[in-house]
């Protein structure tokens, strides 16, 4: 069970993350922080969060296959079922 909430609510990320960039899908969010990670949570049914799998989270997981890469997030926007990601190398 995804909580979906139609209303605004505060990030759960560590505190030293400085969030530099965020989108929403239909039920999913991403953010870009200003180190170049990606975080995302939601419903992940179609592997929109990018985390290999179509498991849900209603906490923020960074996105390891970005870091595992080398790759730097730059910028995320999200549709109703994908999310796209800028990366540099």
């Amino acid at each position: 069970f995804i909580s979906i909430q139609a209303f605004p609510a505060l990030l759960d990320l560590p505190q030293d993350l400085e969030v530099s960039g965020v989108s929403c899908g239909s039920r999913h969010t991403a953010v870009v922080t200003r180190g170049g990670e990606l975080y995302t949570w939601g419903w992940g049914k179609y592997g929109q969060l990018g985390h290999g799998d179509i498991a849900s989270s209603d906490q923020a997981r960074r996105v390891e296959h970005l870091v595992a890469e080398g790759l730097r997030a730059e910028e995320v926007v999200c549709g109703p079922w994908t999310t796209y990601v800028c990366v540099l190398e």
